[in-house]
């Protein structure tokens, strides 16, 4: 099942704040993303009920299976895109922001080969 662009950034958004942070709340997304509190809400209830993710009674947010197997995945294409683009001597804010629109319409394919060309370049 194809996700849209914003679901995928907010289970991204998730998963780094789990692992800055531990407990994630619908307002640390919301201060994360400078979104208003609407509007997480909304998104998260979406999240909810399509199974990407767990809210329990104190409001505390977890990524299930396959919330993770997005957020990881879209984590790994913008890590490796940005510091790609900035070895490749982009800006580096140009570099993050462009990875983060990359990294939700590139496909498998071309993310292989690229991640494939940076490791052999390591």
């Amino acid at each position: 099942m194809k996700i849209q662009a914003s679901a995928e950034n907010y289970l991204e958004t998730i998963l780094m704040l789990q692992q800055r942070k531990g407990v994630v709340r619908s307002i640390d997304i919301a201060n994360e993303l400078d979104f208003s509190k609407p509007s997480v809400s909304v998104a998260m209830k979406n999240l909810r009920e399509n199974g990407y993710i767990a809210i329990a009674a104190e409001g505390h947010i977890t990524l299930l299976d396959k919330g993770r197997e997005i957020a990881e995945k879209m984590y790994e294409r913008h890590t490796l895109l940005s510091a790609w683009l900035e070895r490749l001597g982009v800006d580096p804010n140009i570099a993050v922001e462009d990875a983060c629109r990359i990294e939700h319409v590139i496909s498998t394919e071309s993310f292989d080969a690229i991640k494939r060309h940076v490791e052999r370049r390591k």
